[in-house]
């Protein structure tokens, strides 16, 4: 599977610690596997959760997934998707 990256998931990778970088890594690379949930009001985008941190991804393809944006519980869904 492809897996491509928004430039606002690679500036929140770019500022994390090395344990937390490896933990989101494991998690995405482990897609569709995990805590995953379709995000209401929001048709194609789905949610990965990975202890406090949350990863808003898409397929755009079949065999791509888009990872829109990383961020913590209490602000990922802030400001909209």
């Amino acid at each position: 599977m492809n897996i491509q990256y928004a430039k606002a998931a690679v500036k929140t990778i770019s500022v994390m610690d090395f344990q937390t970088k490896q933990r989101i890594k494991y998690g995405i690379e482990g897609i569709p596997t995990g805590d995953i949930k379709s995000l209401q009001g929001y048709e194609g985008l789905y949610r990965l959760r990975i202890g406090k941190w949350r990863i808003v991804f898409s397929y755009p393809n079949e065999d791509t997934v888009l990872i829109e944006k990383i961020g913590t519980r209490g602000d990922i869904y802030k400001g909209g998707l």
